[in-house]
């Protein structure tokens, strides 16, 4: 049966102006962050062991570890938060509504008994501390007129609780039961994250006008702030404390994490400033920070997720980076089997290597969105929504210069000829345009409404699926198609269409959920019954040996059949990515790679049943 070997993780989701509050469970080095309904659970010590959570119903936007660590609670936009186990199936504990709007930050207490929540809502509910297990309210929040960006729970006795947001005010709460102690009116601009140091003796304040200050973290007075020598130059989003509680780390939208030492009278003199190496664009922006026992974590708007060495500042980080939207298409380069490159419609292209993970970014100079991807020996060729098909060569890691060229209408699908990469066909709403290089050789409107096509690896056949199901086969005489002949045996539009390695087969799958395997020479049903998904398919992979055929679908499922044998003996791989898989790839006769909607690539190692 197939096993998953290797994930390489999605990153967060960000937003431009907003922070990100990122979290960490310090006894197993791990992280939780959120990307969409999926809570990315990542470890520090080894980024390819990642599990993922995905039974949000809305997108989720924060996550905690409790104290012991043996559960999380993670919030989503509708206000919900679930409270579920930290390892194996993550197995849901407790599940309450307890925002009327998005909760943007969460905080267990020490004790590991309540659960502090708060975000946006209706009228005054902008914040809620309720028991995990029986959702009884622990107190009452008044104070707060405007969104909540954050909150923190003193992790000493006496509890205290302390909340910041878009009102400019940090408030403070005792109890249990809380009720309204102070407010501060220090800052002057959204106060985005506030924490308390490990010890319960201090908290800090960090907001948007650039300024963070330190408070008593049991009166609440103001005792001190950070040093305006050097200071963030831009909005300050996070901040987080050293385990020992002497330092903190900041991030800010200047794209500089800043490390400060705090003195005991609550002044902070800066230590380092930390700069990541990036395009030095918006994205390089940082937006989350994490201080983890040795790791001093930050993230960017783009998603880059860099580790610091706390005890080695000098030392450059560790960059983990991925996609953040669903990944449309999938590429194994001939020449380097285990290189896998993968890019997601917002236009980004990750290299990845299998064993390895994440290997760095193709930066094209026309940033474009992207639609369809294919890619041949040295050269990656790009169509988005702009009707320009983009041929791009490709210098290890970088991205060459690129030719392009406008087809007069929205590409559909896209394929090379792999022996002869200079010829490509583009399917269009109406029919197929044919490519050398980057010139339009010829336009040929079929007459019928056209949904995949595929052209043979040595440029001498075609087939075009249409919207009735139907095959049409064609000969490439010149730059022109003659048509050869008309298969109909599926009953859905076709979706995807692919020849095998060597040329003596073919695949097709429809809207309908049915793939048929195919004789290249008879055109007879080589492979016929694969219908075991129960939604469209979207794509679909041979294995290099021809032997095998993996199909991908709507319904979160992988499928792998076997060409000799009956359909019913496949091995399915459920849930695969949630959302749908969108991309496959065999990397070698035992290596199925599938992406999809949670923006994450997994590698299935496939043992002989």
């Amino acid at each position: 049966m197939p096993e998953l070997a290797e994930t390489y993780a999605c990153v967060p989701s960000t937003e431009r102006g907003r922070g990100i509050l990122i979290s960490g469970d310090p006894k197993s080095n791990k992280v939780l962050y959120t990307n969409g309904r999926s809570v990315i659970i990542l470890d520090l010590n080894n980024p390819l062991n990642v599990s993922v959570y995905g039974e949000h119903a809305y997108p989720a936007t924060v996550a905690r570890f409790s104290p012991n660590g043996e559960w999380v609670a993670s919030a989503d936009v509708s206000g919900t938060v679930r409270i579920w186990g930290a390892y194996n199936d993550h197995v849901l504990k407790k599940e309450f509504k307890v925002l009327s709007g998005r909760i943007d930050d969460l905080q267990w207490s020490p004790d590991g008994m309540r659960i502090v929540a708060c975000g946006d809502g209706k009228g005054k509910s902008l914040v809620r501390a309720f028991i995990w297990d029986s959702g009884t309210n622990v107190g009452e929040f008044d104070g707060h007129s405007r969104r909540v960006l954050s909150c923190a729970f003193k992790p000493t006795r006496p509890f205290r609780i302390v909340t910041c947001g878009e009102d400019f005010l940090v408030n403070f709460y005792e109890g249990p039961p809380f009720k309204f102690k102070q407010s501060h009116r220090d800052h002057a601009n959204f106060v985005n994250c506030v924490r308390y140091s490990p010890d319960g003796s201090k908290f800090i304040s960090v907001s948007s006008d650039k300024k963070g200050i330190i408070f008593d973290g049991k009166t609440a007075e103001k005792i001190g702030e950070l040093s305006s020598e050097d200071p963030h130059k831009g909005s300050i989003y996070a901040a987080s404390w050293s385990p020992e509680g002497k330092q903190v780390l900041t991030v800010s939208a200047d794209k500089t994490a800043k490390v400060w030492d705090i003195s005991e009278d609550g002044s902070g003199k800066l230590k380092k400033t930390l700069t990541c190496s990036g395009s030095g664009g918006v994205d390089d922006m940082l937006v989350g920070c994490l201080w983890q026992n040795d790791h001093l974590v930050t993230v960017s708007l783009g998603g880059t997720i860099s580790i610091f060495s706390a005890s080695n500042l000098e030392k450059s980080p560790l960059q983990l980076s991925g996609h953040m939207k669903n990944i449309t298409s999938l590429a194994v380069l001939k020449s380097d089997p285990k290189c896998i490159l993968s890019s997601s419609y917002d236009g980004l292209i990750v290299k990845w290597v299998q064993g390895l993970g994440y290997s760095g970014k193709l930066l094209r100079k026309e940033n474009s969105q992207i639609k369809c991807f294919a890619a041949a020996e040295e050269e990656i060729v790009t169509s988005g929504f702009d009707n320009k098909i983009w041929r791009i060569s490709l210098h290890g890691d970088q991205c060459g210069d690129g030719d392009s060229v406008d087809i007069g209408s929205q590409p559909k699908d896209l394929s090379l000829a792999l022996l002869s990469p200079e010829l490509a066909l583009v399917t269009t709403d109406s029919g197929v345009v044919m490519l050398r290089c980057t010139k339009v050789v010829s336009t040929i409107n079929l007459g019928f409404a056209v949904t995949a096509s595929v052209v043979a690896p040595d440029g001498s056949e075609a087939i075009v699926g249409g919207q009735d199901g139907k095959l049409h086969v064609f000969c490439i005489v010149g730059d022109t198609l003659k048509e050869e002949a008309v298969l109909e045996k599926h009953r859905g539009a076709i979706t995807v269409i692919r020849y095998s390695p060597d040329f003596s087969m073919f695949a097709s799958g429809d809207a309908n959920r049915e793939a048929i395997v195919w004789d290249r020479v008879s055109r007879e049903v080589k492979l016929k019954n694969m219908l075991y998904h129960t939604a469209r398919i979207n794509c679909l992979a041979w294995s290099p040996n021809n032997s095998m055929v993996a199909t991908g679908s709507l319904d979160t499922c992988v499928i792998i059949y076997e060409v000799d044998k009956p359909a019913s003996s496949r091995m399915t791989i459920k849930g695969a990515h949630l959302g749908g898989v969108y991309a496959l790839a065999f990397t070698d006769e035992h290596s199925v790679v599938s992406s999809g909607e949670d923006a994450c690539v997994r590698v299935w190692k496939l043992t002989p049943q």
